[in-house]
């Protein structure tokens, strides 16, 4: 359709708006690949529910499963204007534009190397995706990255398991948080077929969490080979 030539007055209209002009309006229809706003202002759309759009990944900064965790029908709502889209004749918009980006906020308050606390929020063939919190997820990859040994197995995770985690890298640009688990793991002789792989707090002080390891020697309730010192010249 030639947008230009039948409906002058909409194309007027989305031609007159400028990026980052924020615009009101009412949610007018929810679709699985997007939400239709009617804008307070401007005529209306001949075809569409509304002049303004908004795609899945602008109505939020975190991850959502369907539009309805964000917007329901009739909710009004303030947007940020993105772009023209000459081929639909429709107002782009952005609803995350107009809010904090979490994962800025956690990139100015965390290092490299620090510890956190997060909770598994799925287990994946290349890796564990853990929660950090106001919708940050960081990912434990399964396989070596820049020398760093595997995390584990995937039977070591379970999600909504709560562990303690390193960060290791954190991308700005790509919003990634690379994470690995703390260097301090060690058999505990009191816990047959398990490893203590991580120390978790809470308000009662440092506790021991404990995730089972694969079974064979010294594991699964097996008895492995007693540690002997080294000795001979050079040790003591």
């Amino acid at each position: 359709m030639n947008w230009q030539s039948e409906s002058p007055e909409l194309w007027a209209f989305l031609e007159s708006l400028h990026r980052g002009e924020i615009l009101s309006g009412t949610v007018a229809a929810i679709e699985r690949f997007g939400v239709f706003v009617a804008l307070d202002n401007g005529p209306d759309h001949p075809i569409l529910p509304g002049v303004g759009f908004i795609t899945i990944p602008e109505l939020s900064w975190r991850h959502i499963f369907t539009p309805t965790d964000v917007v329901h029908v009739g909710q009004r709502v303030a947007c940020e204007f993105l772009q023209f889209d000459t081929y639909n004749a429709e107002a782009r918009l952005s609803l995350r534009a107009l809010e904090r980006d979490p994962f800025q906020a956690f990139a100015d308050r965390t290092v490299v190397g620090q510890e956190l606390l997060g909770t598994v929020d799925r287990v994946v063939p290349f890796g564990v995706f853990v929660d950090l919190g106001d919708g940050v997820v960081g990912l434990i990859p399964f396989r070596e990255i820049h020398g760093r040994p595997e995390a584990g197995p995937p039977e070591a995770f379970e999600a909504g398991e709560e562990i303690s985690v390193v960060v290791t890298d954190i991308e700005r640009p790509r919003r990634r948080v690379s994470l690995d688990r703390p260097d301090e793991s060690w058999p505990d002789p009191d816990l047959s077929g398990t490893v203590v792989k991580a120390t978790a707090w809470d308000a009662e002080g440092p506790r021991h969490r404990r995730v089972r390891g694969p079974s064979g020697p010294g594991r699964g309730g097996v008895p492995g080979p007693r540690r002997v010192p080294p000795v001979g010249p050079g040790f003591s």
